[in-house]
């Protein structure tokens, strides 16, 4: 069965490249679907947001082909990988969450559209009830022609964000808050174990104190990287979506995330009343505090680390940060 769901992603990635507007596309009945609206709008003339998307779309098809050997590995997706695509059957889209790049708020907005009226306000629902489980649908749930027909017929959507500044905000998160136990317990004593020479015995036992440059190290450890896949708030882009094997019709970033945002619910036909949640964070995350954090890392540990994220980078045309001092 796995083949066939290899065999359709890989087709559907070569028909959407030759003719995204020759898709045999469903639409909900009196109503125009995601797709159409993206692919071919009423008004024929390009907006600059299209051409935007447009231009996203293509880099991340571009880096695929050129890191094909390295990237792809012949490797045949698994239900299991689709775990993180959120499926919203009644405006047909499919959303690929990526922690610490507002997807709190996005699933909060994928409850008010799959609802079905139980929520009117994103903002009304907890941060930890967007989180449970049951309260979204995803894409590993489905039946392999289930799967195969949302992903062809579906639009497919994701959020990213500068590579090292979404690792220097899941740092704080996970282990500078004092609420975080369970992180300090699974990862910050492995940490404290492997990377500090003479550690206490309640560091080793609380694991609340991680530094950054020890967070870096264990990132880079060979023996990390073999004994398990990285936890889904440090893991790439490119792991936790697999955009080359799935086509994504739209790349929104949280540089952008407003104007990226309300043009999905647009397309979704739903922005005349529902509007993405804004609003200023002051313990946000931004490049100059990353650059920061960086001050005490090595060129060699950091080269590794830029190593490790360089697909994203690449991908979702990011620069090499300017703070970095490798040789």
């Amino acid at each position: 069965m796995l083949p066939l769901l290899a065999r359709v992603l890989v087709w559907q990635q070569a028909v959407m490249r030759r003719n995204p507007f020759g898709m045999d596309i469903c639409c909900r009945k009196g109503s125009r679907s995601p797709l159409q609206e993206l692919y071919n709008p009423v008004q024929l003339e390009l907006s600059n947001t299209a051409v935007l998307h447009q231009i996203r779309r293509d880099q991340v098809t571009d880096t695929c082909r050129a890191n094909s050997v390295s990237s792809r590995k012949h490797r045949v997706l698994t239900p299991n990988d689709l775990k993180h695509l959120v499926v919203d059957e009644d405006h047909e889209m499919i959303y690929c969450y990526v922690p610490k790049v507002a997807c709190t708020n996005w699933k909060r907005v994928m409850m008010v559209l799959t609802g079905r009226g139980k929520y009117s306000d994103p903002m009304e629902i907890p941060a930890n009830e967007a989180h449970v489980a049951g309260n979204l649908k995803t894409l590993n749930q489905y039946s392999i022609p289930e799967i195969n027909h949302r992903l062809k017929s579906y639009m497919k959507f994701l959020f990213v964000r500068e590579p090292f500044e979404r690792l220097v905000s899941a740092y704080r998160n996970k282990f500078t808050q004092k609420y975080n136990t369970s992180f300090h317990k699974r990862y910050g004593t492995k940490i404290v174990r492997r990377q500090r020479k003479n550690a206490t015995q309640e560091a080793l036992h609380s694991g609340d104190d991680v530094k950054f440059e020890e967070f870096v190290a264990y990132l880079i450890d060979p023996h990390t990287q073999r004994e398990e896949p990285f936890n889904e708030h440090w893991q790439t882009v490119f792991s936790l979506c697999h955009p080359c094997h799935i086509h994504y019709d739209l790349i929104g970033k949280y540089e952008t995330l407003e104007e990226d945002s309300n043009y999905i619910l647009q397309l979704a036909g739903v922005g005349t009343y529902l509007k993405f949640p804004t609003f200023a964070k002051s313990t946000r995350t931004t490049d100059e505090m990353t650059a920061e954090f960086f001050q005490n890392i090595s060129s060699e540990h950091q080269a590794q680390l830029f190593e490790l994220y360089q697909l994203d980078y690449l991908m979702f045309n990011y620069s090499m940060p300017g703070y970095l001092k490798l040789e």
